[in-house]
């Protein structure tokens, strides 16, 4: 479905990403982790075209789409779930949903695509005609994702999905990610918060100063040594094994 070929991303003289190798499968849940300033907003950033590596491929469908704009991206079924959410606090959560929609034309399956979005977040249906800006961080993260699943994605990338959520919410919304990836979309999510995020995966990636440093099947990450003491304890963030 996606994957990332020896790409190598920078910000001006800073080098972000080196080398960075990823592949993700259609049907799915793959997870990146790793701490701050590691390179996964910038990884998720690169996916969407919002960065463009100076060296290396983005592949999708084995297409290499690392030249093609964000909105050509979306057209091609990549849709983001930004961190932080970045909803327009002043629109109603229905124009939210509506917005991530905007690229498309087939008003039956819009309208079906909504009818899913309610099943799977009925507090959402709730607040309709509400601000998108008062809703609660959960909530926030709900109309989130389903602006993104009205976009009718192939790949759904999401950024910290946790972030600033309560613990209950959290989890509520790692099952709702799942229940979104059984119902046959692919996810790449970026997350910082190892235990849940493998806790659903199928594989993962760990980042570690724009390197990745590990990758393997959940089991065999959770199972990691290293990865127990850096990214699932209190331990200082050593190199990695090589």
């Amino acid at each position: 479905m996606l994957e990332f070929r020896d790409v190598d991303t920078f910000y001006g003289e800073l080098h972000v990403l080196k080398a960075v190798n990823y592949k993700i499968e259609q049907g799915e849940i793959v997870c990146l982790l790793g701490g701050n300033a590691c390179g996964k907003s910038t990884t998720m950033k690169t996916v969407l075209g919002v960065v463009q590596p100076k060296r290396g491929a983005v592949v999708l469908e084995g297409e290499d789409i690392s030249r093609l704009s964000t909105a050509e991206r979306v057209r091609r079924g990549i849709a983001p779930v930004p961190e932080a959410r970045r909803l327009f606090p002043r629109m109603t959560v229905y124009e939210n949903l509506m917005m991530g929609a905007y690229t498309r034309k087939d008003k039956a399956a819009i309208a079906e695509d909504l009818e899913r979005v309610y099943e799977l977040f009925p507090r959402v249906k709730e607040r309709l005609a509400q601000s998108a800006g008062t809703l609660s961080g959960g909530e926030q993260q709900m109309v989130a994702m389903g602006r993104a699943l009205m976009a009718r994605p192939r790949l759904l990338c999401m950024d910290e999905p946790s972030m600033g959520l309560s613990p209950a919410y959290v989890e509520q919304v790692f099952e709702i990610i799942q229940e979104i990836n059984r119902q046959g979309t692919t996810i790449f999510v970026v997350e910082q918060n190892a235990n849940m995020a493998l806790s659903i995966a199928h594989r993962g990636y760990v980042l570690q100063t724009g390197e990745v440093m590990l990758h393997g099947t959940a089991s065999e990450l959770l199972g990691n040594e290293w990865l127990q003491k850096v990214y699932l304890g209190q331990a200082e963030a050593t190199p990695a094994p090589r």
